[in-house]
């Protein structure tokens, strides 16, 4: 069993609202020196059987029809870990 991790952003030219409430209030809670946020989504996917480029390509085209909308959204596919036990990593 593998782990595959989609990152889903917002495009760098599209406004992120939460990122800016975020970064606003961070020097109100003490942490300087940030000077900007972007919020985005991560979905870890358990895979049955190995990862090849087949396995990659489906997880490709779900992400991008599926987990993101590729009109705002930029998304990352990767491995993280080719073998998963019990929700941990060996």
């Amino acid at each position: 069993m593998a782990r595959v991790v989609v990152d889903v952003m917002l495009k760098p030219e599209i406004l992120d609202p939460q990122g800016q409430a975020v970064q606003r209030a961070l020097p109100r809670l003490g942490f300087e020196g940030i000077s900007d946020v972007r919020q985005g989504k991560r979905f870890e996917l358990e895979v049955d059987g190995p990862v090849d480029d087949a396995a990659l390509a489906r997880i490709h085209d779900l992400a991008e029809s599926f987990l993101a909308n590729t009109v705002i959204e930029d998304f990352t596919v990767k491995v993280e870990s080719e073998d998963v036990v019990a929700g941990a990593a060996k």
